[in-house]
Formats: structure tokens, C-alpha cells, sequence
């Protein structure tokens, strides 16, 4: 197998998708499977590489592009960086400039990773090495299914979506530029509204598409999440599926985590979270309080994330015994709206602006409820986490999130299904309603231990989604 990604961590990392990349090919590796790894060689990759060596060379219309082998820090998982000093010796963010805009050059920056992903893929590098799949992740490798296309005796494709909204959009004129084939610049291939669409490659070629959560992939059929793409997604909605992406259990495992004021699993889980809520508290300045609930959130600060319903409901919400810390950084207007609730009610609203990993730890811990009213979530990884710790998540019934968290109604709270609350639409009264809901629910101590439990003993670990990801293989395979 050869795992196609633009990241992975803990080489380099922008988002979730080098969670996935490096998590899901280490746990192949650990389940016995021949995989192989390949990324750009950043600098920041080939400085946390530790030892490489040069293995191969392979020609692209755009120069040489030598191949440097390694593992992946923390395992025997073998990488190899695809080194092409014009498109990847830059510091910085893979896709972006430091003014925030995506460097000029993207488009040939990926067509030449995806040319040498494909002459390793059809084994024509020297290595006495060719995979039977060559599984690609987001536009970055969108060319690659393309490509193997015109190859005869070609390896079966994978593409897996991480996230619709990123498209790798190009002008037309770049197909002759980038030296690829005419037939590719039809709209049965990669042209999408008069503009060159990479990660239509993997959607129209792949043997085998896949996204991170069984209702994402129903989502993204639909316009208002299939951003023009759906129809093309309809008509490939049998070889379409949702596999859900695991978490870091080594990581985030509340009985060994090293952030932790106590660790606890779920048998002292009722001691463990008040030793962790009261560190918590007194980190953040919040008044030390058994009844009020303690609503945690982490992420960024945008409005796919909701954080503009949380400041619409927030008045509301300070009306009922409810306390809030927040860790996160984005939007210019988010940030000052937010910090200027934790001055007015320093004891009950608690915000640090920017990203710390201790804290992140310290808040699944320490809060009672964890809250995720996102608009979309691909796969969303907090409500796993928090599930993990014993925090019951607030989430919105998309994506992900819909897959792992079981609304607390009177059913599955009589079955011992419940594990947290459910929003049925993105709006500032539903979060309302359902953080009241929250709070009844955690006055009933003996409920919401349930519903903690219940969180608790749910399997999330990359072993269950390597096992999916090893069946849709086969399929792509018999394809």
C-alpha cells in the first residue's frame, strides 16, 4: 500500500488530515500490512525526520524529485518525503503565503508530488517495490487517480475526502502548462466551471471514494454541503462510503494523561473530573461552583464552528447556572466579542486566545460538558475526546458528530445509550434549549454518571478504523 497525503504528524501538520496520516498508516503498519508513506520533504518534515537517505530519483517534466527514506517518528512505519527544492524547500504553511493567500505556484507545486506518487505507484523507480493501492487524501492528490488512469496494469486508487469545502481550483490554462493530457480538460475529468478542479481527479477516477463519517458522505450529496460537486458524488454514490477516523488513544487516555490534576478512568470517573473541574477552575479564575454547569470548548473560532451562535445565546446562557472556558483562536471579531464577556464576567466566562496542548487536555478533563455546535463536521475528533474523558458533548446533529454521539432522550437513556445532547439545527434558541437540557440532566447525578460511562467504553481507536479502511481496500481492489 502507498499512503498519498500533503501531511502527516507529527512531520507537519495544519489540520485533521495529518491526524489521519499519521495515525491511520502506522496502525496498517501495526495490523501486519506492507505501507509505505509519502509527503512532501518541507523543511519542517525533513527536520523532524530525523535520518534519511536518498533512494531514488525520478524524473518530472519539472525536474528531478529525489526520494529520501525514513520513519515516521514514534514507530517502524517507513516514509518516504519526496524532495523538489522549487515547490517544497519554503518554511512556513504547506499551502499558504505569509500574507494568507496560497502560494502562486500550487498547481505545480502538487502536479509535480502527484507525477512522482505515480512512477511509485507503477514501481518504475528503482525500489523493486510497487503497491497493489495507492490511497490519496484531499485535493493535494487529487491528480494521482488521473494519472494511474491512463496507465495500463495500474494499482487500484483510493481517494478519501477530508474536507469538501477544499477544492485545489486552478485557472484552465494551467492544464497545458502543467503538461497534462487534453482528455483531462473535459468536464467528464478535471474541468469545473471553466476552472481546472484537482480533486475532481480522485472523485471521477478513484476506484474507491471514501470520507471521514457515514453522514458526511451522505452529506455531501446534497447541495448544501456538496459545494457543485454533489451531483458528480450522487452518481458515484456506490463506490461512495463514511469510514470514521479513530483518535489517539496513547494520547488521549484519561487513566495515563500526564496533563491531568488526577488521572481516572470509569470507575472513579465521579472523583477524577471534580480533582480536574477544581484545576480547572482555579487556572481560569472561575468560581469554584458544584452546581453550576462547566461548558468547555476548544477550536477555531470561525463560523463553521458555531462560536457565532454561542455569543447569540450567551446573554441567555448566563441566565441559567452555567460557567464557560474557551480556548481558541480565529476571526478578528470573534476573538475581541469573546474577550470582552470574559472582562464583564471574569468569575463565569473564561477565554484564552491561541492554542495550547496542555490545556486542550486540562479543559476535556475539567469540564463537565464539552460544546461542538458546528454547522459542518467532516469527522470532528473533540466529541471522541471528550467522550474518552467523561465530558458528555453538545453537538449538532451533522457529520461526525451525528455518527458518535447518541442524543440523551428517554429511550436511550433507559437503554444506556445516551452519551450527550444533540442539536437538530445550528441556531442560537436550539443551543439554548439544549444547554438547559444539560443542566437538568447534570443535576441527576445518577444520569449523567450514566451517560459519562456510556461515553466512556465506546471503541474509537485507529485499530477499528484500520480494519474498515483494509475491507474497502479489498473492494477497491475486486473493482
Amino acid at each position: 500500500m502507498l499512503f498519498a497525503t500533503s501531511e502527516a504528524y507529527p512531520l507537519i501538520k495544519t489540520g485533521g488530515l495529518a491526524d489521519v496520516s499519521g495515525s491511520l498508516p502506522t496502525a496498517l503498519h501495526e495490523l501486519g500490512q506492507d505501507i509505505r508513506l509519502t509527503l512532501p520533504a518541507y523543511p519542517e518534515a525533513l527536520q523532524r525526520a530525523g535520518a534519511v537517505q536518498r533512494v531514488a530519483e525520478i524524473p518530472t517534466r519539472f525536474g528531478v524529485v529525489s526520494v529520501l527514506e525514513g520513519t515516521l517518528p514514534g514507530s517502524t512505519l517507513p516514509v518516504w518525503l519526496l524532495d523538489h527544492p522549487d515547490s517544497f524547500e519554503r518554511s512556513g504553511n504547506p499551502y499558504l503565503a505569509a500574507d494568507g493567500k496560497p502560494w502562486q505556484d500550487n498547481a505545480t507545486r502538487f502536479t509535480v508530488f502527484a507525477q512522482a506518487i505515480t512512477e511509485l505507484a507503477m514501481g518504475r523507480c528503482g525500489l523493486d517495490w510497487a503497491p497493489d493501492i495507492v490511497h490519496c487524501n484531499d485535493w493535494q492528490t487529487g491528480l494521482v487517480p488521473a494519472l494511474l488512469r491512463l496507465e495500463h496494469e495500474r494499482p487500484a486508487t483510493v481517494f478519501t475526502v477530508h474536507n469538501l469545502a477544499y477544492q485545489g481550483l486552478f485557472p484552465m490554462a494551467s492544464l497545458s502548462a502543467l503538461g497534462l493530457a487534453p482528455e483531462l480538460g473535459t468536464s467528464e475529468a478535471l474541468e469545473f466551471h471553466g476552472q481546472l478542479s484537482f480533486i475532481k481527479g480522485g472523485l471521477i477516477f478513484a476506484d474507491r471514494i471514501s470520507t471521514v463519517s457515514p453522514t458526511y458522505a451522505e452529506e455531501i450529496q446534497r447541495p448544501e454541503f456538496g459545494y457543485g460537486l454533489d451531483g458528480l458524488l450522487r452518481h458515484r454514490s456506490a463506490v461512495l462510503s463514511g469510514i470514521l477516523n479513530g483518535i489517539d488513544e496513547r494520547e488521549w487516555d484519561p487513566q495515563r494523561d500526564q496533563h491531568l490534576a488526577q488521572p481516572y478512568g470509569a470507575a472513579n470517573v465521579v472523583e477524577g473530573k471534580l480533582a480536574n473541574r477544581l484545576a480547572l477552575s482555579a487556572e481560569f479564575g472561575l468560581e469554584p461552583s458544584s452546581r453550576a454547569l462547566l461548558v468547555g470548548m476548544v477550536g477555531r473560532l470561525v463560523e463553521q464552528k458555531g462560536i457565532d451562535l454561542v455569543l447569540d445565546a450567551l446573554p441567555s446562557l448566563l441566565e441559567l447556572p452555567v460557567q464557560l472556558v474557551l480556548l481558541g483562536s480565529g476571526e478578528d471579531r470573534f476573538e475581541a466579542a469573546l474577550s470582552e464577556w470574559a472582562e464583564l464576567e471574569p468569575r463565569r466566562v473564561a477565554v484564552r486566545i491561541g492554542y495550547d496542548e496542555r490545556l486542550a487536555h486540562v479543559i476535556e478533563a475539567g469540564a463537565d460538558t464539552f460544546l461542538m455546535p458546528s454547522r459542518f463536521e467532516p469527522c470532528g475528533l473533540n466529541q471522541m475526546y471528550s467522550l474518552r474523558y467523561g465530558t458528555p458533548p453538545i453537538v449538532t446533529r451533522t457529520g461526525g458528530l451525528a455518527d458518535t454521539v447518541t442524543d440523551a432522550s428517554r429511550d436511550t437513556l433507559t437503554r444506556a445509550e445516551a452519551s450527550g445532547i444533540v442539536l437538530e439545527r445550528p441556531e442560537a434558541g436550539a443551543l439554548i434549549e439544549a444547554i438547559k437540557r444539560a443542566c437538568l440532566l447534570f443535576a441527576d447525578k445518577k444520569l449523567w454518571l450514566g451517560m459519562q460511562r456510556n461515553g466512556m467504553r465506546q471503541d474509537f481507536t485507529w485499530r477499528r478504523s484500520a480494519d474498515a479502511y483494509l475491507e474497502l481496500y479489498a473492494e477497491a481492489m475486486r473493482s
